[in-house]
């Protein structure tokens, strides 16, 4: 399949160097802003073809899938133009900066006959499936903690005065939706929506998230997801059951996942793989889906990335972080 990209920073590189890894792709068309950066870059990942007018790659028969990096709150007029254009889309999570804008976006996408996935790249690694497997061994799930704190270069840049990005509402930005997606995803992907959910942020000046902290009440048990932009962890995951733990690392990279029961002094391993690049697993379940029709793994997907973005959209509204795009 012939792969355009959309941003060209370096998690468009990652998914460049994966999606060649799996040997379903070709990177033939990109875009940026100027086309002196288009060609450029073009250059640098050995794409034929150099974009810096959206309509124009949108409309082009180079491109059947694109991939998409832009600033979370273009999302959802770049991802339309290419729906429209009859293209497949891979757009980079949070997918939307709201559920109006998701709505909307998979209705174009159905009405054009193409596929729409948000790029959550932890779910698609062998070592989601493993924490599958560890839960079985561990008897009924009595508590959870999921944190994802890490400290970002941009900060300071933010203590300085300027305005990055990531902490602004014009960008759709704050540590909910930028890291807290990747714990709320994996606890959506394992045990479904959450009966509800509460959160207690860490406000800035800007009027977005430092950090917080998510909780979700299941039934049985409650799920505490931390996330932060402004501090730092080493970001060990536990899942607690009646019969023992299932521990791994980083809820973005999926590292290390491993089992420790009650009453066993040593712990079990669950088959790893600590690919470096993890975005190859993503990349290979979109193909697949993309080349089968396979609409019920698509459907799959689409109920994750709804339910998360309702928790997103619902908890952030209740602490008053309003995006600009929904003023």
């Amino acid at each position: 399949m012939h792969l355009g990209t959309v941003g060209t920073g370096w998690i468009t590189e990652a998914f460049i160097e994966a999606s060649k890894e799996t040997g379903q792709f070709t990177l033939t068309s990109v875009y940026s802003r100027t086309i002196d950066k288009a060609n450029a870059f073009a250059e640098k990942h050995g794409a034929t073809h150099a974009f810096a007018d959206l309509e124009d790659m949108a409309a082009s028969k180079t491109v059947d899938v694109v991939y998409i990096a832009s600033p979370n709150s273009h999302h959802f007029r770049h991802v339309l133009q290419f729906l429209k254009g009859k293209k497949h889309v891979i757009c980079e999570k949070p997918i939307f900066s709201n559920l109006k804008e998701w709505e909307e976006a998979y209705r174009v996408a159905e009405e054009n006959g193409v596929f729409l996935f948000e790029a959550m790249r932890n779910l698609h690694t062998p070592n989601f499936n493993r924490l599958q497997e560890g839960l079985e061994q561990i008897g009924t799930v009595r508590s959870m903690i999921l944190p994802f704190v890490q400290y970002s270069s941009r900060y300071d840049k933010f203590l300085a005065g300027e305005n990055p990005n990531v902490f602004t509402t014009a960008f759709s930005g704050g540590a909910l939706t930028d890291l807290g997606v990747y714990p709320l995803s994996i606890a959506v992907g394992l045990f479904g929506k959450p009966a509800n959910a509460v959160y207690f942020p860490v406000l800035l000046d800007s009027g977005v998230d430092g950090s917080g902290t998510l909780i979700l009440n299941y039934p049985g048990f409650t799920a505490t997801i931390l996330c932060s932009k402004i501090a730092q962890s080493a970001n060990m995951c536990e899942i607690h059951g009646e019969k023992g733990t299932v521990v791994f690392e980083n809820t973005g990279d999926m590292y290390h996942p491993r089992v420790r029961l009650h009453g066993d002094d040593g712990v079990r391993e669950l088959p790893a793989d600590d690919h470096p690049n993890n975005m190859v697993y993503e990349a290979e379940a979109f193909a697949a889906i993309i080349k089968a029709t396979d609409t019920d793994a698509y459907e799959r997907l689409k109920k994750i990335s709804y339910d998360v973005l309702t928790v997103t959209e619902k908890v952030r509204h209740e602490n008053g972080i309003i995006f600009d795009v929904e003023r």
